[in-house]
């Protein structure tokens, strides 16, 4: 059977302890997605970017390796093949997160971000925090969902 070598684990962690920052305190009389609050959510979106290329490149230095073995039972071969066919799903949903990262970065720099697409209203730090792609508010999210479940049936 496959044996399962020592590898170096490349996981994610919370978004928050990856970009070494604590959650932000909000000011009394400080206006919602000040400077300082932008560059919260800049460095926080940095830090998970960067982790995932990271988690990227070491999964394809990890299949490198591992593709160079040859096992001579098949089951093991069959193994491997669903491994590896796994991990790239799992690597092409991360190019499609650092795209919508990216995306976010923008929405940053021209001071959009923060703000749902539908309504307008704040999204709210917390959830910007919990998700800091999102671009709903959770009753437009909410809706959302509610109306993708009753489509599906």
């Amino acid at each position: 059977m496959l044996k399962k070598s020592s590898k170096k684990k490349c996981s994610s962690l919370n978004v928050l302890i990856i970009a070494g920052v604590k959650p932000y305190i909000r000011k009394l009389d400080e206006e919602y997605m000040s400077v300082n609050q932008l560059l919260h959510f800049k460095s926080i979106l940095k830090a998970w970017k960067n982790q995932l290329t990271t988690d990227i490149q070491c999964s394809i230095l990890r299949m490198k390796d591992e593709v160079s073995i040859n096992f001579p039972d098949p089951v093991d071969r069959a193994v491997q093949e669903e491994e590896f066919n796994i991990e790239l799903r799992n690597r092409d949903r991360e190019r499609k997160l650092i795209e919508k990262i990216e995306k976010t970065l923008k929405k940053i720099e021209i001071k959009e971000f923060g703000f749902c697409i539908l309504c307008d209203i704040e999204i709210g730090i917390r959830r910007l925090e919990a998700n800091p792609i999102a671009d709903l508010c959770i009753d437009c999210k909410t809706l959302e969902e509610l109306k993708e479940k009753q489509m599906i049936g």
